[in-house]
């Protein structure tokens, strides 16, 4: 369960080659195993990665490699891969198709980093 938080920072694999310059936002390479936030720009990206750590409470250290989020070496960054592919997958099936909105990585995890699995206890009448 715990690894399941990983879905917030595992998702920004920024590629470090180089690319020919274009005319507006370029978009951000990733690692060929990771296209989930592919084509992202760089503004979009720190948007994603942001709401990533506040719905985990988290850093960006907690699923990425200090210095090189590039790197795979955590595997936590899978996990998130894998979080992110589920929540894809839950939205698309919704009438409207909209792939975000309905369900995202605070409807589980509302700022911890284990999801809630079950309701707060009611409170007890006096």
């Amino acid at each position: 369960m715990r690894s399941l938080l990983v879905v917030v920072l595992l998702l920004v694999p920024v590629c470090l080659s180089a690319q020919k310059r274009r005319e507006g936002p370029e978009p951000i390479c990733f690692a060929e195993e990771s296209k989930i936030l592919s084509g992202e720009t760089p503004e979009q990206l720190r948007t994603t990665m942001r709401a990533f750590a506040t719905a985990l409470g988290v850093q960006c250290a907690f699923c990425h490699v200090q210095g090189d989020f590039a790197s795979d070496d955590n595997p936590k960054k899978e996990t998130a891969r894998m979080m992110l592919t589920m929540a894809r997958e839950i939205n698309s099936k919704f009438p409207d198709g909209a792939q975000v909105r309905h369900v995202s990585c605070y409807t589980c995890h509302r700022g911890a980093q284990m999801p809630a699995t079950e309701p707060l206890p009611l409170p007890r009448s006096s």
